[in-house]
């Protein structure tokens, strides 16, 4: 029987002035057994970086080119690295695009960088919505608990007044299509989920959104909302492994809590597939003696090898 070719995976190295390129290199022997890793950097800026962190480039370490160089500083926070992580992704996804790679998996950026490369967008979330024009969705966690955002990188002030009918409505919708969990425990937004009204009505609001969208889709897939602080006790974990969360920290918080180096990133409700770490740049440790870990990274090639075999199967029906 002839082996079965691996899929090409899109790498978009992150910010260079952090753990990301030191991670790809000491994981690129596992996840080359896996995955055909391409790597989106130029062979000046992957040599610099290999000479920083003293590794030797893996002979088998193939790449698809992005300018402009710049001098990696380790753990400065600069312009010149956050454009460049910006055209590592944006080449990623063009490689996605042209059927070149199966997926996208990023090492992380710093949203500061961005912003001092005059970039707009909040993270590679934000960004893929604009792109595609299409409505994103945030998932985080690993096999024990997934977490979707309804709202991201917003001010906390802000939160309320996106929770109407309408978008959290779309937003399950989308979800449910996306996934193949059967019972997704939605929380509330306020302390108790609102107790009934005297603690603020959006709690209201999302009962009624969830029993709208169970009615459409002929099952009682969706259940909630649910107070947010006991919503993630051991009791709830064995009833329910995918929660849908308000606000970012909502259900961050207690996913890194309990699964902090085993969780990724994936982005779903897209045209492509893209999975990341589910860890910033690290420029405490970054070109430093401390190794970081690697094991984000690779849960996050795995699973976008499970999504683009599930993607497959979905197109085959």
């Amino acid at each position: 029987m002839s082996e079965q070719k691996l899929r090409t995976m899109a790498i978009s190295v992150g910010d260079l002035n952090g753990i990301g390129i030191e991670i790809a290199l000491r994981a690129h022997e596992e996840i080359s057994s896996m995955v055909r890793p391409l790597y989106c950097i130029s062979e000046e800026m992957l040599s610099q970086a290999c000479e920083k962190l003293d590794i030797s480039r893996p002979e088998n370490m193939e790449i698809s080119p992005v300018g402009e160089n710049f001098e990696i500083i380790p753990s400065k926070i600069n312009k010149k690295s956050g454009a460049y992580a910006y055209h590592s992704f944006m080449k990623a996804i063009k490689l996605c695009e042209a059927k070149v790679a199966d997926a996208v998996i990023t090492l992380p950026i710093h949203k500061e960088a961005w912003y001092k490369a005059d970039l707009s967008y909040t993270g590679h979330t934000d960004l893929m919505r604009e792109y595609f024009d299409k409505e994103a969705i945030m998932m985080l966690g690993c096999k024990k608990m997934y977490v979707a955002l309804f709202t991201e990188h917003i001010p906390l002030k802000d939160v309320p007044a996106k929770i109407t009918k309408e978008a959290l409505y779309r937003f399950l919708v989308d979800f449910s299509r996306e996934i193949k969990t059967k019972k997704i425990a939605v929380l509330g937004l306020n302390p108790h989920a609102g107790d009934g009204g005297v603690i603020g009505d959006e709690d209201k609001k999302i009962k009624k959104v969830i029993k709208k969208v169970n009615y459409a889709l002929g099952e009682k897939r969706f259940v909630g909302p649910f107070v947010p602080d006991t919503a993630f006790t051991k009791p709830m974990r064995k009833k329910y492994k995918t929660y849908v969360a308000m606000y970012h920290d909502q259900g961050l918080i207690p996913l890194k809590a309990l699964y902090f180096e085993d969780s990724i990133n994936l982005s779903l409700n897209l045209p492509i597939i893209r999975t990341s770490v589910d860890h910033g740049t690290a420029f405490d440790i970054a070109y430093k003696d401390k190794k970081p870990s690697i094991k984000s990274y690779i849960n996050a090639v795995k699973a976008a090898v499970k999504a683009a075999q599930y993607r497959d199967e979905k197109l085959s029906l």
